[in-house]
């Protein structure tokens, strides 16, 4: 080989070396592998940490009488998980050896790891140790704890990055101000999203209706109420097609919750045929109205408002009024009951020797038109 050849490879020899010591802003590539190879360790540490501490832990867990600390422990689980990552990011700056800018951005990515993680296990905990709550629904209803909860997820979201931001050197109330001026604007082209969620929060705080309830909005939809949002409710229709109403009409228009029904009512008009007469319309009716408040069927007519009466002479027929409440409320059991009434109505009227009326019309003729032709009748054969 011509030794100047030899020379040549030294020189690119010394660029490698040169390359190799300098590496990337001025940290050499053997301590940034080196660096790197740590934070790979603390990786696979925390997926082994994951899988056999907390799997030790959660067995633990298991064992005691009480499932909230199994759930408590399910939800730091991934937060804890951040830890290991920390710690890498850490180790591996503090090998590195870092100085000046370098250091300073290790240094926040480390704080803003740690701040990430304490927020998110105290977000995750927010729903495990929801039932403190409970108390509340004393006066506020379950769906308000629910947003309660939302809010109370959200604060911790907020903070969080705040606390972030605040680690990088960004001012939040600055900032916030800033915004305030984009806030309104947004807010003016916005107006419906607030109208709803403070319908929303009316709602919740009257306590109108809540999740299950058997509502009817009068002209928009009938269904139960499946979840109440911040800006509209799922209302689930009885042929379970979802609706999503906002709430301002749910606050705005008249809605009749059928869910909070005391009673269920029945108001007939029965009609029977004029030739009725009457003694067998005080037997109709008399049986009829033993019949709805001598059993525990119906409720009894002390607690609410029931009645049998001859109420009026329509065009073609006599018409009794009945007006009496169900005890159940439930729509099955309702429809039955009717049923079972129209059955002993039917039979009490045909017992009494009668019969129902149906719609008719008599009309009466003085005198033919002369000028008619006269009808033709054909002989006999």
């Amino acid at each position: 080989m011509p030794d100047g050849w030899l020379q040549d490879f030294d020189k690119f020899w010394t660029i490698v070396v040169e390359v190799w010591n300098y590496g990337v802003l001025g940290i050499s590539l053997g301590r940034l592998i080196t660096a790197a190879a740590i934070l790979i360790v603390f990786l696979v540490t925390r997926r082994l940490f994951i899988r056999v501490v907390m799997r030790r832990i959660k067995r633990w867990a298991e064992k005691t009488r009480t499932d909230i600390d199994n759930k408590i422990i399910t939800a730091l689980e991934q937060p804890l998980g951040l830890i290991p990552v920390g710690l890498g990011v850490f180790f591996a700056a503090e090998f590195l050896e870092l100085d000046g800018t370098l250091q300073v951005i290790a240094d926040h990515i480390v704080k803003s790891l740690i701040i990430i993680a304490i927020f998110w296990a105290f977000y995750r905990l927010v729903e495990p140790l929801s039932f403190l709550l409970k108390g509340l629904e004393r006066m506020f209803s379950r769906e308000m704890i629910e947003w309660l909860v939302k809010a109370i997820k959200f604060a911790f979201v907020f903070i969080g990055a705040a606390a972030v931001l605040e680690t990088w050197g960004i001012q939040v109330a600055p900032l916030l101000a800033g915004l305030g001026i984009f806030g309104v604007a947004v807010a003016l082209g916005a107006q419906d999203l607030f109208k709803n969620l403070i319908a929303g929060l009316l709602i919740l705080a009257e306590k109108r209706f809540g999740n299950g309830d058997w509502i009817k909005v009068d002209g928009i939809v009938e269904g139960t109420v499946e979840k109440i949002g911040f800006r509209s409710t799922r209302i689930r229709r009885f042929d379970m097609a979802p609706v999503q109403v906002p709430n301002s009409k749910l606050s705005d228009e008249a809605v009749t919750n059928f869910s909070s029904m005391t009673y269920r009512r029945i108001y007939w008009t029965i009609g029977v045929e004029y030739r009725t007469s009457v003694d067998q319309l005080r037997q109709i009716r008399d049986q009829i109205e033993a019949y709805v408040t001598e059993g525990d069927t119906f409720v009894d007519p002390a607690v609410a408002s029931t009645f049998v009466r001859i109420d009026a002479f329509s065009d073609s027929a006599i018409d009794i009024m009945l007006y009496c409440f169900t005890v159940t409320t439930n729509w099955g059991e309702w429809l039955q009951i009717k049923e079972e009434l129209a059955y002993k109505i039917k039979e009490i009227v045909e017992g009494a020797g009668t019969g129902f009326a149906f719609p008719s019309r008599s009309l009466y003729v003085e005198t033919l038109p002369g000028d008619q032709p006269e009808i033709f009748v054909p002989p006999e054969s």
